[in-house]
């Protein structure tokens, strides 16, 4: 199995902390990823209302993101195996933050497809690169637990976006709340460019430190690892569920229960993604315990999850007690931090290290293809006259059909492509 990469000797003490000073440094960069990503769909009854939009168009919207997000993220996989992960992190930043702030000048339809696609476009740089950088610092006994820290700050930034927009349209428009968010990525950049180190010379130097895998080369090989095929298909149905919650929720919420926007944006994210918190931490802890006495175990456990977060997303679409429905939400949200925690640790127990940037941008094509059309298949169905709360609760059928590929996904298979991976390394 491999081991973390030492580190160029600037003392004991730097060497041994910052590993995780990387993960909070990550930590910052990810929590304006989601941030700016997930504050439009606060705003969507307001965008409905002042720009006459249809549910299919506001699917839509939510979908030009996805699917930008999916289409470059093999490119955005292979440039953070070829390139400096800190250059690739930090530009991506700057990129779509400024994006972010664009938005706010948004006046058209077409604007917003235009300018969420962009946004898809830079943000889709940060996580492949990102999730390589922690593993060139963490190594099989701790890769859970960094990834599970780094997972908490997309619960926080999702949180943190929805309920600013809300707020900020309800006081100052709509257009506000982009301004600020993009403004203050930029400022992040600019302070992380002098406190962040690059990646180990041999997790990111140039082809002549490390040997580097052609693309196509990759996909070859790939082709015949079953457990890594199985964990992105997986991908592909999580994601879509995750895609309905965070676009439709605070819709759904307002108009089931007749919330105001900050009400509705805060109902929307606030007890899922706490409860994905505190999901994302147990299952870090758990899984590598676990993988220390059962190498296929971070697959396992996302199974588990997800076959026991189904019905409560049944439930959460169809309550109509608002208590019932909290109740639903923090169960779903604790099953999907399980899961999230250990999305790349299990996927990375199967790839080689060379390739992790790579295989990460190949399974956000994937996913985030998945997730575009769960953005813009609700809005087909109610504007089809099915109502948002079967939409939203079908969605668990999925989560079912994900705990049967990823538990066919463990066992024997599963066993020879980790040592295969392992070897690689």
């Amino acid at each position: 199995m491999s081991t973390p990469v030492q580190q160029p000797s600037h003392g004991t003490a730097k060497r041994d902390l910052y590993p995780w000073i990387a993960v909070l440094l990550l930590w910052c960069i990810c929590f304006f990823n989601y941030a700016d990503r997930l504050a439009i769909f606060s705003v969507f009854p307001v965008l409905e209302t002042e720009f006459h939009f249809t549910k299919t168009q506001l699917g839509a919207i939510g979908a030009a993101f996805t699917w930008v997000y999916a289409a470059a993220s093999p490119l955005a996989g292979a440039i953070g195996d070829r390139f400096p992960r800190k250059g690739v992190i930090l530009g991506g930043l700057v990129v779509w933050s400024a994006i972010t702030g664009l938005t706010g000048g948004c006046g058209t339809y077409w604007h917003f497809i235009a300018v969420r696609g962009a946004e898809g476009l830079g943000e889709a740089f940060y996580f492949p690169a990102s999730m390589a950088y922690i593993a060139d610092y963490h190594g099989p006994k701790t890769r859970s637990r960094a990834t599970s820290i780094h997972q908490t700050s997309l619960y926080i930034g999702t949180i943190f976006g929805g309920v600013l927009a809300g707020w900020m349209a309800t006081r100052y428009g709509w257009r506000a709340p982009f301004v600020i968010l993009g403004i203050a990525g930029v400022v992040l950049a600019a302070v992380l460019q002098l406190v962040m180190r690059a990646a180990p010379k041999r997790a990111s130097g140039t082809p002549q430190e490390r040997p580097l895998v052609a693309y196509r080369q990759f996909l070859v090989g790939l082709r015949g690892n079953r457990t890594a095929i199985l964990i992105i298909t997986a991908f592909f149905g999580a994601n879509m569920v995750n895609a309905v919650f965070l676009t439709w929720m605070p819709t759904f919420l307002k108009e089931k229960f007749k919330l105001d926007l900050t009400l509705a944006g805060l109902g929307a994210t606030v007890f899922i993604q706490l409860a994905c918190f505190a999901g994302a931490i147990v299952g870090g802890q758990l899984a590598d315990r676990w993988a220390a006495r059962q190498p296929d175990a971070r697959i396992r456990l996302k199974a588990i999850a997800t076959l026991i977060g189904a019905p409560f997303i049944w439930f959460c679409g169809t309550s109509l007690n608002p208590w019932l429905l909290i109740a639903a939400m923090i169960a779903f949200g604790f099953c999907k931090g399980l899961y999230d925690a250990n999305l790349t640790p299990a996927f990375y127990d199967v790839i080689p290290a060379r390739e992790r940037s790579s295989a990460t941008g190949l399974m956000n094509l994937i996913g985030f293809i998945g997730a575009g059309l769960g953005s813009i298949a609700i809005g087909v169905a109610v504007d089809a006259g099915v109502s948002m709360s079967i939409a939203i609760g079908a969605t668990g059928g999925i989560y079912i059909l994900i705990a049967g590929v990823l538990w066919l996904a463990s066992g024997t298979k599963a066993l020879g492509d980790i040592d295969r991976a392992a070897l690689a390394n």
